[in-house]
């Protein structure tokens, strides 16, 4: 009897866990890496402007589909631009991935892709960047952030202490809650045995509970018909058959129920919905577009340009020539489009002023970018104001978003069309951008809308007296 408690304890604690695991830990550690992207970000932007890093040329051509190790092997001081820059590149490319396309969850994150994230974690060393340390990709690094450093203004010193620091801080936190989930895995597979294995109608635990060896062949003889797809594990075996039939099977026994029951306890302390934290999270996922948005910004002055520089015509060049003599400004570029309303189909013409457009276009990517991440000073000032003027801020974003896209949308179909032949296969189209930017506000809207149900039901409960709100 005390093997079956003992089991279905232990059963349900780990399955309690891998709750907790998938609405608490995971969730956080995510916040932790896209923390860790924008400071790599802005610590890589930097040292590229000062030429300390050349950025991969071929970055873009390279498709991330899985988290791979980067190479960090030695390099000479003078490869140092290139190679490091690459490797840089490459760690920016694939932290993106893993926070916007992999699945934070206990299903999804096994044991290989746990494996694989601490490596790449261990790419730098963030909590010992000196020009000293045992792996070349740090010493380089160091290297790179030390000449940063030289004569840089206090804007960029402060960007440089700020996102080291906040680096070597998440990756700590990543790496604790990942060697975490890791030991729950090895329980979740153990627990996998119990349920299954010992579950299994042909499993004979009195034949098994004679030996330990007896225990191992019998768990072996029905493995495969129960855990079928499953690798035989042996040292998580032979833990089972230690819990099971050890001489310290109580205390191990006791040592494991005692550390899942604690995070159980710890998984209760959150009972209510945070309405405000539910909103910030709705305000900070839109911030996320800004680089969205700003690869738009970029594309689109390249299509200009190219439109511009078609209209080189003797007329063309006249007008020019007085100008130049004259001083006067050139007239603003102008292009007229078709907006299609996605709802009704209707179409309506618009013209749109270049050179505002893309002004608008990239101050709300910097300012976006501002409250991107938790606890920026951009984030913390929306996060003051009242929930109903916050809220209010995020519809008044998400119209001006959608409205934005329209517009993009026409923008993008006109520079297709109106590109000479010779010149169209240079024009950059936008589609990518723009259904990722689409995927944000889908996003942004879920939270939304599960933020003003909760107020609702709130205010409901209010009226009838169930809570103690006022």
């Amino acid at each position: 009897m005390a093997e079956d408690d003992f089991n279905s304890k232990i059963i349900t604690a780990i399955e309690e866990k891998g709750v907790w695991f998938d609405t608490q830990e995971l969730p956080k550690l995510q916040e932790d890496y896209r923390l860790h992207l924008t400071c790599v970000r802005n610590l890589f932007e930097a040292m590229v402007n000062k030429n300390l890093l050349t950025p991969d040329p071929y970055k873009k051509d390279k498709k991330i589909s899985d988290v791979i190790q980067i190479e960090n092997l030695e390099f000479t001081e003078n490869e140092r631009n290139t190679v490091l820059g690459i490797r840089f590149s490459d760690y920016e490319s694939i932290v993106d991935f893993v926070c916007n396309y992999m699945k934070f969850s206990t299903k999804q994150l096994d044991m290989e892709k746990i494996r694989k994230l601490l490596e790449l974690n261990n790419t730098f060393t963030w909590s010992n960047l000196t020009e000293n340390a045992a792996r070349p990709n740090t010493r380089g690094l160091a290297t790179c952030i030390k000449m940063l450093r030289n004569g840089a203004p206090p804007i960029i010193l402060s960007l440089i202490k700020d996102t080291t620091h906040k680096s070597a801080e998440a990756i700590k936190e990543i790496n604790d809650g990942l060697k975490a989930l890791a030991d729950y895995q090895k329980e979740s597979y153990k627990v996998e045995v119990r349920k299954n294995v010992f579950g299994n109608p042909s499993f004979s635990m009195q034949t098994a509970m004679a030996s330990p060896a007896a225990m191992l062949a019998e768990i072996r003889k029905h493995f495969a018909s129960s855990m079928p797809k499953r690798h035989f594990a042996e040292p998580l075996i032979q833990e089972i058959i230690a819990e099971e039939l050890g001489a310290d099977r109580a205390e191990r026994q006791a040592k494991l129920l005692a550390a899942f029951q604690q995070e159980k306890k710890s998984a209760k302390k959150e009972e209510t919905v945070d309405t405000h934290e539910l909103l910030m999270e709705a305000i900070r996922t839109l911030g996320t577009s800004y680089e969205h948005i700003a690869l738009i910004c970029r594309k689109f002055l390249s299509n200009s340009e190219i439109l511009q520089s078609e209209h080189n015509s003797f007329r063309d060049k006249l007008a020019r020539f007085f100008r130049n003599i004259l001083g006067l400004q050139p007239p603003p570029i102008i292009y007229d489009v078709v907006i299609v309303d996605k709802k009704t189909e209707a179409k309506k013409r618009q013209s749109i002023q270049f050179s505002s457009f893309i002004d608008s276009l990239s101050k709300r990517s910097r300012y976006y970018s501002s409250f991107s991440v938790k606890h920026t000073p951009g984030y913390t000032k929306i996060a003051s104001v009242p929930e109903t003027k916050a809220l209010e801020f995020l519809s008044g974003q998400m119209a001006d978003c959608n409205r934005i896209l329209n517009e993009s949308a026409a923008l993008d179909e006109y520079f297709k069309n109106k590109a000479n032949a010779v010149d169209r296969t240079k024009i950059k189209g936008i589609s990518m951008e723009l259904t990722a930017v689409k995927n944000v506000l889908v996003k942004v809207n879920q939270h939304r809308a599960e933020y003003v149900s909760y107020k609702e039901e709130q205010e409901q409960m209010r009226k009838l007296g169930i809570t103690g709100e006022s």
